[in-house]
């Protein structure tokens, strides 16, 4: 079997990253997620906190923006032209080091627009994972010692930072068109095991041939 990388988009406490660590512990590869900051931070020579602030921050021009079309992913640009340091070019860094990957290593990459980034890979399996809000509100009490209004509130704002986040860097995609991933998976009904095998299987049938 050829390297492969497999993507994982996931709601706000659907358990999607714990999902991806317990598959990547399974299969033997790396999950990347805020590893990929770093490593875009040592390639560029500029700080990780950069990377930080554009992956937390999409409000007010980028997102008018965005109803504009798609932003420019096809070239990083120069350290000395003026907008080396912009959201666009920070985001082009990463998603070069995303493609890179796909080409040497498999991996498991949480996030990111990865799937969108990696669409013209033939090497790819894409997941979206998503549960009820009462199964991700639960969750979220549980790992942030919140109340259930506090939970609802961070699923939501959380969930529409996301959304709005990929539209943008896609070019006004869904983040939640099931279209756009191999697996769409209710980690309630699956149960979060269940996904970590549902995955495994899934990737072993479609390269097993390879």
């Amino acid at each position: 079997m050829k390297n492969y990388v497999i993507t994982v988009a996931r709601g706000f406490g659907s358990g999607g990253k714990e999902i991806s660590l317990k598959l990547a512990q399974k299969l033997g590869i790396p999950c990347y997620y805020s590893q990929l900051l770093e490593m875009a931070s040592e390639q560029s020579g500029l700080n990780k906190s950069l990377f930080v602030k554009s992956d937390e921050r999409l409000t007010g021009s980028a997102l008018i923006r965005s109803i504009k079309g798609k932003p420019n992913r096809d070239a990083v640009i120069e350290p000395t032209e003026r907008d080396f340091v912009s959201d666009v070019n920070l985001f082009n860094i990463q998603s070069g080091i995303i493609r890179e990957l796909a080409k040497t290593q498999s991996c498991i990459i949480i996030g990111k627009c990865a799937n969108d980034v990696l669409l013209d890979f033939d090497n790819v399996v894409s997941v979206y994972i998503e549960a009820p809000r009462r199964f991700c509100e639960k969750r979220v009490m549980e790992d942030f010692g919140c109340t259930k209004a506090e939970a609802g509130r961070m699923i939501h704002h959380t969930d529409k930072y996301r959304a709005d986040y990929y539209r943008y860097y896609t070019g006004g995609k869904s983040w939640t068109d099931p279209v756009a991933y191999d697996l769409t998976l209710n980690s309630e009904r699956v149960g979060i095991e269940g996904c970590v095998n549902l995955i495994a299987h899934y990737v072993e049938q479609k390269f097993s041939q390879e």
